[in-house]
């Protein structure tokens, strides 16, 4: 993979900015990344490039990261998101506390007490997910992560099972699945392994939080692993109270090992001998990535078993629980009324052994009652409220039915905001809501109201524009029709049922005139007359106009045509002329007699009448001509003429 460095700016998966690489190992290398989308500080674990071509690795990390999301317990890591950029990639919350192998490489060591609150976290963490057939396979102190406020998330679930199943190897050549310093015997000999090996990992690294060491490892790490098959767990006496507990969570033979519940029911009973401890000693997460990584040992992984068919990593809880519950309720009664001996002249000593004496005298009212059951009775589970705003109400109905949680939806309107969008939850995020609580939730339906100009019929679309704007509202048009009253450019109304109030931003649809319909100039009947042509043209909301015409077909009268013609289209008001007939075009034959010649054919010139042919004489004057003078010719008739001498 590439250097961290070079990974810093790059957007994951269209929204996950990387800000600072938090760490790094064999099969992944983790940063903190903003998520830009919901505005939210992540962590983005990138995975080798390799398994991006390996299908079926993806098949299983699919898988495993859907079922890893659908997990909702104070105490394992939020899963938000998972998908391949080039690299197979997984978002989770972001944890600023850093992690317990953090606080080991800082030189920090937990005493018994703090160790403890570490151990009851993991081992709730752990029971909630075996509950549901999820078994981590590498659970070591690089996955005990912890938040500002201490509280600790067990982290990749789910992942050791998915690289165990695809086809990628470590540089030794074995599969990449669990870690060799946190195996339990039954994975250093290659059998199936179940929840119980989580717990037997879960004891090795409260011995290593409390003493610095491992137990079964240095020198040579195959040959320590191999020891670790040969017998129980050795719990050093640093562990003071909790060697009990541990040692039964570190078994040789898995059936004689407690279970997460167990181990936790175990570590509860020894609380009463201990002090109340420290805050732990955070280091940070970016603090922790700028000098520390996992050691050579905690990289060193180990091969899988062969995973049968019809696995289910719960076997064994359920067959044999009513005989390790009676098991852990003696181990627990037994240890809650040892008592350690203190000094002599310690007077602290028996004010701190009364720290956890009420939990102690509940838990051991507990244990004889019916176990667990009855210890979560008296103490009613809690569940931190997740961050809810700007996701929808059906992921907070989600959450509540996973933490038996009562929503109390209540609704509010907020610029920038979807119908159906959290703003805000009661409790807010990060306060823990016990079971049968109610979760406030604070529910958008949409942008706050504002009121729209009510006065925009008949207006200039311009202003009308211009108003809704001021108003935080848009605009589109909607359509452009034809309005006899409307000019064109100005607004007819609104297109549908607009209200009055309106969410800002709202888009209001607007009906635009295109001013009046054109017209088309009708047909007349045959034989009509001007009158006819007048009303039919005023019918239709066109002007008109008379040209009297000679036509030699149509007779007086009459309309000989329209201008422009019947068929046309005209905008409303505009002209039409129509064209009368005055009958044939005729003129009278002037009388011509006593003209000369020159005379005669310059008169026949004024009536649009041709001079024809003279007869008789070439000079004289006119005695007669042919048509006669008066008869009605049309013009351009030649007329011929008599000259006397």
């Amino acid at each position: 993979m590439s250097q961290l460095s070079d990974q810093v700016g790059r957007v994951v998966g269209g929204r996950y900015r990387l800000i600072a690489p938090l760490g790094a190992g064999s099969s992944a290398q983790v940063f903190l990344a903003d998520d830009v989308t919901l505005q939210r500080k992540v962590a983005v674990k990138m995975l080798q490039p390799a398994l991006a071509t390996d299908q079926h690795f993806l098949e299983r990390f699919r898988a495993e990261a859907q079922t890893v999301a659908s997990v909702n317990h104070p105490n394992v890591v939020v899963v938000h998101d998972s998908g391949v950029d080039d690299v197979p990639y997984l978002v989770t919350e972001y944890l600023a506390g850093g992690s317990l192998r953090g606080m080991l490489a800082a030189g920090h060591r937990l005493t018994p007490s703090q160790a403890l609150v570490v151990g009851l976290e993991a081992c709730r963490g752990l029971a909630h997910a075996h509950g549901r057939g999820l078994v981590h396979r590498d659970l070591k102190p690089a996955n005990l992560c912890f938040g500002d406020d201490g509280r600790l998330r067990i982290a990749d679930f789910g992942l050791a099972r998915a690289l165990a199943e695809s086809g990628t190897t470590d540089h030794g050549g074995s599969h990449l699945v669990g870690t060799m310093r946190y195996a339990a015997p039954e994975q250093a000999r290659g059998e199936r392994t179940g929840p119980k090996a989580d717990v037997y990992a879960l004891g090795l690294v409260l011995i290593e939080a409390v003493t610095g060491r491992v137990p079964f490892a240095g020198g040579d790490p195959l040959a320590a692993l191999q020891a670790r098959t040969h017998g129980d767990l050795e719990v050093p006496d640093a562990l003071g109270p909790l060697r009990p507990a541990i040692e039964r969570a570190g078994r040789l033979d898995p059936d004689e090992r407690a279970d997460a519940e167990e181990l936790g029911i175990a570590l509860l009973a020894a609380s009463e001998r201990l002090t109340a401890p420290a805050p732990l000693p955070l280091v940070g997460a970016l603090t922790e990535a700028e000098g520390a990584t996992e050691s050579a040992d905690e990289r060193t992984q180990i091969a899988p078993a062969p995973a049968a068919a019809s696995e289910d990593p719960a076997a064994g809880l359920r067959g044999r629980k009513a005989r390790k519950a009676r098991k852990a309720r003696k181990a627990a009664e037994a240890e809650a009324v040892t008592v350690v001996d203190a000094p002599e002249g310690d007077p602290g000593t028996a004010r701190r052994r009364r720290w956890p004496v009420v939990l102690a005298v509940l838990l051991a009212v507990a244990i004889t009652a019916g176990g667990l059951i009855l210890a979560q009775q008296l103490r009613t589970p809690t569940a931190e409220v997740p961050e809810l705003a700007g996701r929808q109400i059906d992921d907070a109905e989600l959450i509540a039915d996973q933490n038996d949680w009562i929503i109390d939806e209540k609704k509010t309107r907020q610029d920038g905001t979807e119908p159906g969008e959290i703003v805000s939850t009661t409790p807010p995020p990060g306060d823990r809501l016990a079971e049968g609580g109610t979760l406030v939730v604070l529910v958008s339906e949409g942008n706050t109201l504002t009121d729209r100009p009510a006065e925009i019929v008949g207006r200039p679309l311009e202003e009308v524009a211009l108003e809704l704007d001021a108003a935080g509202l848009g605009h589109e048009v909607a359509e452009e029709v034809h309005h006899e009253e409307v000019p064109a450019g100005h607004v007819i109304g609104t297109v549908g049922e607009v209200e009055t109030s309106l969410p800002r931003g709202s888009v209001v649809p607007l009906s635009v005139s295109l001013g009046p319909a054109p017209r088309t100039v009708p047909e007349l009947p045959a034989g009509a007359g001007f009158g006819v042509a007048r009303d039919a043209l005023a019918g239709v909301q066109l002007e008109v106009a008379r040209e009297d015409v000679f036509s030699e077909t149509v007779p007086a009268g009459q309309v000989v045509a329209l201008d422009p013609p019947p068929g046309a289209t005209l905008d409303r008001g505009d002209t039409v002329v129509v064209q009368v007939s005055k009958g044939p075009d005729r003129v009278a034959v002037p009388d011509l007699r006593g003209m000369t010649l020159d005379e005669a054919e310059a008169a026949l010139r004024n009536a649009d009448l041709v001079l024809g042919q003279d007869c008789c004489a070439s000079r004289g004057t006119v005695v007669g001509s042919d048509p006669g003078a008066g008869t009605q010719v049309r013009r351009g008739t030649s007329v011929n003429i008599f000259l006397a001498r």
